[in-house]
């Protein structure tokens, strides 16, 4: 069986899993947390072996990639006798821009993809190439892929993913509709398809992940056909920090009556903006439920915006799709949280959408249908699994290619 080891390093973290392939046996997992302070936080779970959580200074995310190499071939904990076992690295890579359509080997001009799309995910894509570097410097003999947020959501026609600017900036600039979320949605997707016993290529779902993040697609027949964030992951739903659909004048009377600069709109929209800018509470779905049923009005609207938000976003993708089979929630709030599935589905009985307010009250760690007997579109709770995705990616990229 071949070993990859999937990374999917973020600004402050690093998240990784093992897997054993093809049998899918996910071996090892943990994650890396605080990185670059004196108290980060390094948790290792392994099948068989003593779970740890240590806290030590982590300078950067290469020294993480090394603490987590040398926790995997530890004598008493480890789960490999050797590093040089595992073969095959993935990464998770959140913007690939129009370089990348589908999963690919690394090597120096995917590199440079990677870094020319830096301004469009700051806040991502410099970690995912600083983890890429640092397996080469401590396991250089693996093979590393890419695996892309913005690569399922290529096939996206023109008409859906151009914005109605001058077309030049298009031609110029590549501003367009990238997405992202683009591996959890085309799991699910396919998830969601083997569950109804249906053909991938001949199955319509509205996936909708929602965590902190937050992004709704339109698959028809296994294929991206529009999805709500944009250029970059700014744009759509209502998140837990970023305000999603904007008009652009806010922005203009922003910066002229409030004197702020390019940076400071930028990290408004990004970082005080959504549920938390909203409810001047938190970010954390939980919370605000919690601060609802206590009678918190901010709390409530916040709730309010953003599930009327992802109703009007499921309702446009059943115009787009004309036909749909399954409605799909995902991710920390979409599997978790029965209060945004039935406010978001209420009123959309006419469109064919009948969520069954018993069963999707009852809590379970598994894929499940929370519909009713006679919904004509199909509503399901499925868990996302990237990291199995891109182990799955990565297997399919190395071996098809020898």
């Amino acid at each position: 069986m071949l070993k990859i080891l999937v990374i999917n390093c973020g600004s402050s973290t690093v998240k990784y899993s093992l897997f054993e392939m093809p049998a899918e046996l996910n071996i090892a997992k943990g994650k890396v947390d605080r990185i670059g302070s004196d108290d980060a936080v390094f948790e290792y779970d392994a099948v068989g072996k003593q779970s740890l959580k240590i806290t030590q200074k982590i300078v950067d995310h290469k020294n993480a990639i090394n603490i987590i190499f040398a926790a995997l071939t530890d004598k008493d904990n480890g789960i490999v006798s050797d590093i040089k076992e595992i073969g095959i690295v993935g990464h998770r890579v959140v913007h690939g821009g129009d370089f990348f359509s589908k999963s690919i080997v690394i090597d120096e001009k995917v590199k440079h993809g990677i870094r020319e799309c830096f301004e469009y995910a700051p806040l991502h894509n410099p970690h995912h190439l600083e983890g890429i570097l640092g397996v080469e410097q401590f396991l250089p003999s693996a093979k590393q892929v890419a695996v892309f947020d913005t690569a399922f959501h290529q096939t996206i026609p023109e008409y859906a993913h151009l914005y109605a600017i001058p077309y030049h900036y298009y031609k110029k600039y590549g501003i367009k509709r990238y997405g992202a979320h683009g591996i959890s949605h085309k799991y699910v997707s396919q998830r969601v398809a083997k569950l109804m016993n249906r053909d991938y290529f001949d199955c319509n779902t509205i996936t909708c992940h929602l965590g902190n993040g937050c992004s709704i697609t339109a698959v028809k027949n296994g294929q991206s056909v529009d999805t709500s964030m944009g250029l970059t992951p700014l744009e759509g739903l209502i998140m837990g920090t970023r305000s999603g659909d904007i008009d652009p004048a806010v922005l203009v009377k922003l910066m002229t009556f409030e004197g702020l600069g390019r940076n400071d709109v930028l990290s408004i929209l990004n970082r005080s903006s959504g549920l938390y800018g909203i409810s001047s509470i938190s970010n954390d779905m939980r919370v605000l439920i919690a601060e609802r049923a206590k009678g918190n009005t901010r709390a409530k609207l916040a709730i309010d915006m953003f599930c009327y938000r992802l109703k009007k976003y499921i309702g446009n993708y059943i115009a787009v799709l004309g036909h749909v089979h399954a409605l799909v929630f995902t991710a920390g709030i979409g599997e978790n949280v029965p209060l945004v599935r039935m406010q978001s589905c209420a009123g959309l009985e006419e469109l064919g959408v009948k969520i069954d307010g018993k069963i999707n009250e009852v809590h379970q760690n598994e894929d499940r249908l929370v519909s009713t007997y006679d919904s004509r579109i199909q509503i399901w709770v499925v868990r996302t699994n990237e990291e199995l995705m891109i182990a799955n990616e990565a297997h399919d990229i190395i071996t098809s290619n020898g």
